[in-house]
């Protein structure tokens, strides 16, 4: 890319400065080595030499906006035409409590609705389950039946909110039947809402272990959901595969981008099985990332993820539409970043994580709010959170024009190291046989454990400063309003629930459930037994039940260290 003979002379002005001016006058006065979060090593000083060396080329490693291979984005015009869809996870203690948030998120400037549900819900398992004793709507709302959506949405038009994302994971099929239900209830075109399902459960084998059955059995019921969205709701996203919750439960930036790609080529195999080509589906794919707080890194881990996408669409499944070359990125801000320490200074590093998001060139954001770490984000949190996305699209200049990190010699070289090191990782799981087979062996786990240790080592040791934690620390009592959970909702929710199960028409359950039944032990597509059930008030943990009885229930015998 560079003249030969000017790279000569640059070469011995670097030297020159590196021993007559620099000559060693540099330390490690941010305690992290010099190293970016994924272990990179960062140089003193970048220069057009450091992409010689890397074998960048301007065309085919960065290109223009809006085009192959979309490091630059999506947009020709970046965020110049809009910006982007700005969301607030929200969900608590009860339907009646989640659905005052969802209207007071929506009066703030909120886009799009992020749905957060409890561990029962995740687990399929009803909220009168013995097991889900204590934990009825801890971490979101519990979702038992379509009664629940009712509630949630009562006042909410479905399509008042651009989108709605809800991190289903295992119960992904279920959550796409009850919103399929509840427009059909309230009359309304399903198509006129978008819908994003993080439809995918193998990665919680990995870092969550909110599944219910075996990872066969859940990759059959994604497949169904990609199948049936790609038929019936073609505007929807069948999968948002997810990073986010290797990269909270200790994954590096290059782990947290391999895992789930690997994970979305044993499906793109699995829907070519199918009669599928890559162009019919996956389109529509969405990724779901966690943005931190190394700027720059999780700026150059965004644009590399798109090259990485394309490539692998384009190059290895031969994909022809543009549309299905390019990688649709949500972010939510890292949550394993905030400290219970100082939580007000969590409000700045939220800003910088967005920050990093939107240099990045992300489709979607998700801000946390500066009391996540002790509790479900109060009002005063949420709001705060979309003010500081409405501060950065409208008042820094940052959305002026598209990927304006573009050419900096140390971001360019980084967002190629970051994609080598993710076709690297790839190329690893590969050869294990793919995603399913490294994860039974323990290789995905056993990377996330191994990073997620070095990292609390860093900080237990002082060789990472952690601001209000292991350094800059105080006494001062932290003085955060408490969000005030109700002990006797779960009775309530309990009772509810348990009218329901009475006054509904059991035979028509019972018929339901059955033919779902029967249609998962022949290997049908499940989705139309399970909205059909869902229709009459069958409800999550019944419906769940079959899987787990038909599939097998998931108990891992295996500790991975």
């Amino acid at each position: 890319m560079f003249d030969k003979e000017f790279l000569e002379r640059l070469k011995k002005s670097r030297a020159h400065w590196e021993t007559e001016v620099l000559n060693g006058k540099e330390n490690d006065q941010n305690g992290n080595g010099h190293f970016t979060d994924s272990r990179i090593p960062v140089k003193s000083l970048y220069t057009p030499l450091d992409l010689e060396d890397s074998g960048f080329d301007y065309l085919e490693d960065l290109g223009f906006p809006g085009e192959f291979p979309f490091a630059r984005g999506l947009d020709p015009a970046g965020y110049r035409n809009e910006h982007w869809m700005m969301m607030q996870y929200s969900g608590f203690a009860s339907a009646e409590e989640t659905n005052k948030r969802f209207k007071f998120v929506l009066e703030q400037g909120a886009s799009s609705l992020s749905i957060a549900l409890d561990l029962p819900t995740h687990k399929g398992l009803d909220s009168d389950d013995p097991l889900a004793e204590g934990e009825v709507g801890k971490t979101g709302v519990p979702i038992d039946s379509l009664q629940d959506m009712e509630i949630i949405f009562d006042g909410v038009p479905l399509d008042m909110a651009r989108m709605f994302v809800c991190v289903g994971m295992s119960t992904g099929p279920i959550i796409l039947s009850l919103f399929l239900a509840l427009a059909e209830k309230k009359g309304i075109d399903p198509n006129s809402f978008g819908l994003f399902l993080t439809n995918e459960a193998l990665m919680e084998f990995v870092c969550r272990g909110t599944q219910f059955t075996t990872p066969a059995g859940h990759h059959k019921l994604s497949s169904d959901v990609i199948e049936y969205i790609s038929h019936h709701h073609p505007g929807y996203s069948p999968m948002q595969l997810c990073g986010y919750h290797t990269r909270e439960a200790g994954a590096n930036a290059i782990q947290e981008l391999a895992f789930p790609l690997a994970i979305a080529i044993t499906y793109i195999e699995e829907m070519e099985k199918r009669g599928f080509t890559i162009d019919d589906f996956a389109g529509k794919f969405s990724w779901f990332f966690s943005s931190t707080l190394d700027l720059f890194e999780e700026a150059a881990k965004f644009r590399a993820f798109r090259k990485v996408w394309a490539k692998i669409a384009k190059e290895r499944f031969g994909a022809k539409n543009p549309d299905t070359w390019n990688a649709k990125i949500m972010i939510y801000t890292g949550g394993s970043n905030l400290t219970r320490q100082q939580p007000l200074i969590n409000i700045v590093r939220t800003t910088i994580q967005a920050l990093g998001g939107v240099l990045g060139g992300v489709q979607w954001a998700n801000l946390s709010s500066f009391d996540e770490a002790y509790q479900t984000p109060t009002e005063q949190g949420a709001t705060i959170a979309l003010r500081t996305q409405q501060i950065l699209a409208h008042e820094t200049g940052v959305t002026n024009t598209p990927d304006p990190l573009a050419g900096s010699y140390f971001v360019e070289t980084l967002t190629k190291e970051i994609e080598n090191e993710v076709f690297d990782y790839l190329g690893k799981i590969e050869d294990m046989g793919g995603a399913i087979k490294a994860i039974e062996k323990g290789f995905y786990q056993q990377e996330i454990n191994e990073n997620a240790f070095r990292q609390h080592q860093d900080i237990e040791n002082d060789e990472k400063i952690k601001v209000g934690l292991n350094k800059f620390t105080t006494d001062e009592k932290v003085d955060v309003t408490p969000l005030k959970y109700d002990p006797e909702s779960e009775e309530r929710i309990v009772t509810r629930l348990k009218k329901l199960k009475s006054d509904r028409d059991n035979d028509a359950v019972t018929e339901k459930v059955a033919a779902l039944r029967v249609a998962t032990e022949a290997g049908e597509n499940v989705i139309p037994y399970i909205l059909e059930a869902i229709k009459v008030y069958a409800t999550v943990g019944e419906i769940g039940a079959v899987f787990r009885d038909v599939y097998g229930a998931y108990a891992e015998d295996k500790m991975y260290l």
